[in-house]
């Protein structure tokens, strides 16, 4: 939560950003990023990587939008590809772009980086969902924030990806079932 308020704070203050720009948040790996091993801890990633796309969409203006409207972003499918480990106390830049959109909803890619070599790189498919039920659409979204889906579709292969890893809706049933 430190981190979410500083990233946070910072963000305001920080230059004004378009929704489509490369967000960069520099950083350190810190001691409790650890894992046993002594490198940053792969789910440490993800959970960072939040805070590039909270820190992004604070100065693109728009998490002002979607608080406005009673919205919140969840991740629908993430994957993340590893190329070298980050070490404690390693300075690194987590960068997140949009990479664009389907029908219903939004890709961001996001890098971790050390001195402009990619460490580690993932993908997220994420939506809108309203605090008073159901999901915003990418056309709500595209209003709110002032940029057009349509005219910015995800690579086929993330859709893809997706469509390849997706499982059923909430409201269906999925038993584990091994055999």
């Amino acid at each position: 939560m430190l981190r979410t308020l500083l990233v946070m704070v910072k963000a305001r203050f920080a230059g004004r950003l378009g929704f489509h720009d490369v967000g960069r948040l520099r950083m350190r790996v810190l001691p409790n990023d650890l894992d046993v091993l002594g490198h940053m801890n792969n789910g440490v990633y993800f959970s960072l990587m939040d805070l590039g796309r909270l820190e992004l969409a604070v100065r693109a203006g728009a998490w002002r939008t979607f608080s406005k409207n009673g919205w919140y972003p969840v991740a629908g499918s993430e994957t993340m590809t590893f190329r070298r480990s980050l070490q404690p106390g390693a300075r690194y830049t987590l960068e997140s772009r949009v990479a664009g959109y389907d029908d219903r909803a939004m890709y961001m890619q996001q890098r971790f980086v050390v001195d402009g070599e990619v460490f580690a790189e993932a993908i997220v498919r994420g939506r809108f969902v309203k605090k008073a039920g159901g999901t915003v659409t990418m056309r709500e979204f595209g209003e709110a924030v002032g940029v057009d889906p349509t005219a910015m579709p995800a690579p086929e292969w993330m859709i893809r990806w997706a469509a390849d890893v997706a499982l059923p809706p909430a409201r269906a049933s999925h038993r584990s079932d091994w055999d």
